[in-house]
């Protein structure tokens, strides 16, 4: 379908309706982003997909390969359980639609590899939900390491936690269903996020525990990260740090300052970013008194802008300008296999070689 003025405009079908579809991506992405429409969804619950379709006024299919055989659905938003993203990925594909899944791809690295074969095979664009990448606060502290305002990056650090108790029947606390625990929900986010401003991970250190709760799946993760930059990066992440304490914070430390952000990890578009900067180089004696060396502070306040509007207006431009994501399936490879060698580091208590990407 097209505009008035020619462009294409994407329609879009949704494949499992609760959690971050309904409470972020659907009103906060799909439907004010620019040249973007929901005509349609499907979810395993009949009553979840009857409430969503009646709340957005578009079509409810009984089945996900009825939604995939519509002609009129141009891409496909897939928001289920993390043990159905490959299949439903595939599935998409091979009817030629353009596929935006959530995080992550497969639960094994050899499943997002073939996610992205499929996908190539049957010429679809493939974006995978790291939507911190579109933070505003994100998006300026890349910039300005870049620009090589805080020297050569050393060490980042980046935190999720968050509280989340034993809950019958909850798919993300089945290891079967889930791949893993706070690791995988919430520390493959944070990888992601590191990577963009440090480099790529050649070994993994990790230690991951169940520390508080009784489901099979951790709800405690540390994970050493060190990057081919030289770069040294720390990601933690919980799920039994209740919510009011949890800071979620961004740390970048560079050979001639910081940067750190506050707020700006997780779901939300807001949070702030500060930025320290030495002066001339004092050596270690003088560098204990901060005004001796000309320490710069500054809070930087980009325009903040929504992320799911913002990773939905980028796929799009992807899909009509024939562009590869900057969040691809190929960084979700990288991502899967970054969570996987933590794993491994874990259960043998060894640091992991990354193998060949």
């Amino acid at each position: 379908m097209q505009r008035d003025d020619g462009c294409q405009l994407i329609r879009w079908g949704v494949i499992g309706c609760g959690g971050i579809a309904d409470r972020r991506t659907i009103p906060e992405g799909i439907i004010p982003a620019r040249d973007s429409e929901l005509i349609a969804v499907t979810s395993r619950s009949d009553a979840t997909s009857r409430r969503i379709a009646e709340k957005y006024h578009v079509k409810r299919y009984a089945s996900q390969d009825d939604l995939l055989r519509d002609p009129m659905v141009d891409a496909v938003y897939i928001a289920t359980p993390n043990y159905l993203h490959a299949e439903e990925c595939i599935a998409a594909a091979e009817q030629g639609k353009h596929v935006f899944c959530e995080k992550p791809l497969a639960l094994t690295v050899e499943g997002c590899k073939e996610v992205v074969r499929r996908c190539e095979r049957n010429h679809v664009k493939l974006q995978v939900g790291f939507m911190m990448r579109f933070h505003a606060c994100h998006k300026e502290a890349a910039k300005m390491i870049e620009q090589g305002r805080i020297g050569r990056p050393v060490m980042g650090r980046a935190e999720l936690t968050c509280w989340y108790p034993e809950i019958k029947g909850a798919w993300r606390q089945d290891p079967k269903q889930a791949g893993g625990g706070c690791l995988m929900d919430m520390g493959i986010h944070c990888i992601d996020l590191l990577r963009t401003f440090l480099g790529e991970v050649e070994e993994v250190f990790a230690f991951t525990d169940r520390v508080t709760f009784g489901y099979p799946v951790e709800d405690t993760s540390v994970v050493n990260l060190f990057f081919d930059s030289r770069a040294c990066g720390i990601v933690d992440n919980f799920f039994d740090i209740p919510d009011d304490a949890s800071q979620n914070r961004l740390e970048i430390y560079g050979t001639r300052g910081c940067i750190l952000a506050d707020g700006t990890i997780g779901q939300n578009s807001t949070g702030k970013l500060r930025m320290y900067t030495q002066g001339e180089e004092k050596g270690y004696e003088a560098s204990q008194s901060r005004e001796s060396i000309g320490v710069g502070i500054g809070e930087i306040t980009p325009a903040p802008t929504n992320i799911f509007k913002e990773e939905i207006e980028h796929f799009v431009d992807c899909i009509r300008e024939d562009k590869e994501p900057i969040n691809s399936g190929y960084e979700a490879i990288k991502d899967q296999m970054i969570v996987m060698a933590a794993y491994e580091s874990s259960r043998t208590g060894k640091r992991v070689k990354l193998g060949p990407r």
